[in-house]
């Protein structure tokens, strides 16, 4: 398990641990059950930066702590953002939509997404009043987890990448165990923290629903955009928790 979580960090973080883990399908199935966790991590680690700078003034708090989370994880996810909106609004058909999303060029589409998506997120994280450190570590942590969830139940459509490896890898039993302890950490901390955390699990129902429907299936970057996706929901939501509960 040891190696599982490092492997998690590793994937999903720029986190320097230099602890070489072979990339097999055990170790990739044991991962995916620190993936909420890790997404703490990453979450925790913005939050700090966010606490420390709010001293000086909130809005350029929200800006470092957005600005930490691309740095903590390379701009990885955002890449898959990118790709998925090239793709996905090509308008044109299955192998050509695939086609568009491994090609390393950004588009018109994939640029507005990333750009929209910053954005928002500095918004919401501006209008959140309370907490805002233990949120940006749980909406990191929503987000990872529902990549898990994807991983583990929904059906590839481009064989031989990365999001097919993890598939493959058969995580269920870790990604399950997983979100059930996650999910009673949320409940311990706060059960209303719960919410964000169920309209996330309902985003990813609709990502589902237009994934399958566009290209029959997911890839990494799909995968990536879902994070992007859903830390967006959980921040949205939040920000409804905080102000109207």
């Amino acid at each position: 398990m040891i190696k599982g979580l490092i492997l998690s960090i590793q994937f999903l973080s720029r986190i320097p641990i230099n602890i070489p883990i072979d990339f097999n399908e055990k170790n990739l199935s044991k991962s995916t059950f620190f993936f909420p966790f890790t997404g703490m991590i990453i979450g925790g680690l913005a939050g700090l930066i966010y606490y420390l700078s709010s001293y000086v003034n909130t809005d350029i708090a929200s800006f470092l702590a957005i600005t930490s989370i691309v740095i903590f994880t390379g701009g990885l996810h955002l890449d898959g953002l990118g790709d998925t909106f090239d793709g996905f609004f090509s308008a044109r058909d299955k192998d050509r939509i695939l086609e568009i999303m491994k090609d390393s060029r950004a588009g018109t589409y994939g640029v507005v997404a990333i750009v929209l998506d910053i954005l928002l997120k500095y918004i919401l994280l501006s209008n959140i009043s309370e907490n805002v450190p233990l949120i940006l570590a749980l909406s990191c942590g929503n987000g990872r987890l529902i990549a898990a969830i994807l991983m583990s139940f929904t059906k590839i459509a481009r064989p031989g990448g990365i999001g097919d490896m993890f598939a493959r890898s058969k995580p269920k039993k870790y990604a399950l165990t997983g979100a059930i302890i996650y999910s009673l950490v949320i409940f311990f901390i706060n059960p209303l923290y719960l919410i964000p955390l169920s309209f996330s699990l309902f985003g990813a129902f609709l990502i589902t629903l237009k994934t399958y429907k566009t290209i029959g299936g997911f890839t990494g970057d799909v995968y990536g955009a879902s994070i992007e996706i859903t830390e967006i929901i959980s921040l949205l939501a939040f920000m409804g928790t905080t102000l109207w509960i």
